[in-house]
């Protein structure tokens, strides 16, 4: 495992791998309790899965673009550390399964060859940030958002403003209205759109804040229908600042920003907002978009001559899964890949196929798919033969028979029933008895195998949520249908209704039940959201509520999908970044640590860096006392008011001054050198007081 020390050249990199090492040591040891450790290697991908002993492992791939290299990378990994399995998520991240714990350094030292990161990919950060899969290449964007997402993962990685906060964070780019990458979900989401003024065309944003799926979805708000390019990022990180601040630490189903917004305001966000970016090194942050607009490199070869052996399958392929690009001659190609799974020795071929003959890009989709962009349109028939080989030309991308699936029970701790297995038996429904719908772009099917919607089940036309149900003492896997969910375009979506909730082994005649009724009552032209609305959702409910009966289950009822035993409820500790318990000595331990990462930031000049971590630091040390007196440390706005009333204002603690006015000067000051040093000096003084002061309660114990 020593390996990796020499061959890392990013000593930001190598020292980060380097802590996770010590801190796995540190954790065996005892030293660190299994929380905290939870936390942290959390923060770099390391995900508990539900088989003991072993870890997933998610890698960070920003708005899913993959070059050939890392794809050959990433598929060399999962073959020396895991079975060989990548599991494409709806977040453009790659999985893996079945890692032991003591080698994810080194495998995450592997994977640092190529530039690939596992930092934030799992955790109370901010996680990958995803983009239209065929942003650069549409014909109707505005511009290419593929740099802007790349400049936003780049700025916040490893950022101290965002490394512990009360939950996860996501943020999308869409490259069009068509609003691809569902930014009425995320904590921040963002639709490319041009402003003329005075004959000028300006490059902005639509912006929206506060969206999220789980258990209680909430549509996000529109806060700008035009942000500038150049406040893009200034703006984010001033969302960061306020949702680190006042967010919930201590109840986690109400730790996400979209519960924040719906407390306070949208309004009331926007004003502390505001007051952040005042105290911002940068209010204005240009990004370079240069490198995106280069020429398309393309290796001179022959065109491969080929024969084509079914012409119809062929046009078929072209039909459904081939993309016309805005580039004058070049398409994209959709790979639909069953579940989000494929494995290494294609994708080592895959990879290959795209370095030679298109341009060395590959973008992961947010349906779990593979788009392969920049092909010549006289290749066309060379990759439809080659892919072909690989199993990868199955018609249908994107389409209602392109079912999504979150992992489930196959690796899930949350996980209630199988999602897998019930998408495979929708999937085999749909091409063997409604094969129309393999070119139907209109309906999208979705499944959860729990409410946490990894799955995206409650924004789908048709969705189905993993339950049980208890039919005397035994329990059944069960699906809580939902309908009427959907992508609305601009910023706009819909959630869907829960219907009924049936036993797992009737999903596929629900859905043979509502496709039969929609070919028979559907008007022409009409949507399928359309329809819904017309009817209405009582009219749904009437339709599916026969296969709510339990009554006269049969054995194979108890059995879940893809299993052959009868089924047990089974729910693990979910390591959805939930907030964690601290204990006192570990927080003060951290807020040592976090002087440290501040003198070190301030003597690479990097004074915004060390003046977040100087107030980290002064929180931190805030809420291990208050931890210690039994108060609740909620948010950190509370801990920082708290501390002043419970130690400040009763003489407990002597301090000059307020510590709400020592702490707050952070919104108020400039980040220059002078002020960075004043603060971290102040950061400290307090730790070695409040240091001394644990000592002495302690000792009078």
């Amino acid at each position: 495992m020593q390996s990796f020390r020499t061959e890392i050249e990013n000593p930001v990199v190598e020292k980060d791998i380097l802590e996770l090492e010590r801190k796995i040591q540190l954790f065996k040891e005892g030293k660190i309790d299994e929380e905290r450790f939870r936390s942290l290697r959390l923060a770099r991908g390391v995900y508990g899965q539900r088989q003991f002993g072993v870890q997933m492992i998610r890698i960070k791939l920003p708005y899913g673009k993959v070059t050939s290299e890392q794809l050959h990378r990433i598929s060399d990994v999962s073959d020396e550390y895991s079975r060989g399995r990548l599991h494409i998520t709806t977040r453009q991240d790659i999985q893996i399964h079945h890692v032991s714990l003591d080698r994810t350094p080194e495998l995450w030292a592997q994977l640092e060859k190529d530039d690939i990161t596992l930092r934030e990919a799992c955790g109370n950060a901010v996680r990958n940030v995803t983009a239209s899969e065929t942003a650069g290449i549409d014909i109707n964007e505005p511009f290419d958002v593929s740099p802007y997402a790349d400049a936003t993962f780049k700025f916040f990685l490893r950022n101290p403003i965002c490394q512990e906060m009360g939950r996860k964070f996501k943020m999308s780019f869409s490259g069009t209205d068509d609003d691809t990458a569902i930014s009425f979900i995320h904590d921040l989401g963002f639709i490319a759109k041009i402003k003329t003024e005075n004959g000028v065309a300006k490059k902005g944003f639509k912006v929206l804040l506060g969206g999220g799926l789980g258990s209680q979805p909430r549509h996000a708000d529109v806060i700008y229908d035009f942000l500038e390019e150049d406040v893009l990022i200034p703006t984010i990180e001033g969302v960061l600042r306020v949702f680190d601040r006042f967010g919930e630490r201590a109840k986690r189903a109400k730790a996400r920003l979209k519960f924040l917004v719906k407390d306070i305001g949208v309004d009331a966000f926007i004003k502390l907002v505001a007051d952040e970016v005042n105290a911002l090194e940068n209010k204005r942050f240009k990004i370079d978009t240069t490198a995106f607009e280069q020429p398309i490199p393309f290796q001179n070869i022959e065109i491969p001559s080929v024969k084509i052996e079914d012409e119809f399958a062929f046009n078929k392929w072209k039909e459904t899964n081939v993309i016309k690009q805005k580039q004058e001659g070049l398409f994209a190609i959709g790979i639909k890949v069953h579940l989000g799974d494929f494995y290494t020795p294609k994708a080592r071929l895959l990879a290959d196929l795209v370095k030679r003959y298109a341009a060395n890009e590959i973008r992961l989709t947010l349906r779990q798919n593979i788009l392969i962009r920049h092909i010549k349109e006289e290749l066309l028939p060379f990759f439809y033969v080659e892919l072909q080989k690989l199993g990868f030309t199955n018609i249908g991308y994107n389409s209602t028979a392109d079912i999504t699936a979150c992992p489930g029970t196959d690796t899930c701790n949350l996980g209630i029933s199988s999602s897998t297995g019930i998408a495979v038996a929708l999937e085999k429904v749909l091409e063997e008895e409604y094969p129309k719908y393999l070119n139907n772009k209109e309906i999208a099917i979705k499944i959860s195998g729990c409410m946490n919607a990894c799955g995206q089940h409650n924004m789908a036309h048709i969705g189905f949520q993993g339950m049980s149900i208890k039919v005397g003492n035994l329990q059944a896997p069960a699906l809580q249908i939902l309908i009427g969910g959907g992508i609305l375009g601009d910023g706009k979506g819909r959630f869907s209704d829960k219907l009924v909730k049936v036993p797992s082994k009737r999903g596929p005649e629900s859905l043979r039940i509502l496709l039969n009724d929609v070919e028979e009552n559907q008007q022409e032209n009409e949507t399928f959201l359309e329809y819904y609305d017309r009817q209405g959702k009582t009219y749904f409910y009437d339709l599916l509520k026969g296969l709510q009966d339990t009554t006269n289950l049969e054995p194979n009822d108890f059995i879940d999908w893809g299993h052959d035993e009868n089924y047990v409820k089974a729910i693990g500790v979910g390591e959805c970044a939930g907030v964690v318990i601290d204990l006192i000595a570990t927080l003060l331990f951290e807020s040592e640590e976090k002087i440290t990462n501040s003198e070190e930031a301030l003597n690479e000049n990097q004074f915004s860096d060390s003046i977040y971590h100087a107030y980290t630091s002064l929180v931190n040390t805030a809420k291990a006392l208050l931890i210690a007196e039994n108060v609740k440390t909620n948010t950190q706005a509370g801990i920082i008011s708290d501390f002043q009333k419970y130690f400040v204002d009763t003489n407990k603690f002597e301090l000059n001054g307020s510590f709400e006015d020592l702490v707050y000067q952070i919104k108020k000051e400039a980040p220059t050198k002078t002020f960075a040093e004043s603060y971290l000096n102040d950061a400290k003084s307090f730790y070695k007081k409040a240091d001394s002061f644990r000592k002495q309660e302690v000792s009078h114990v």
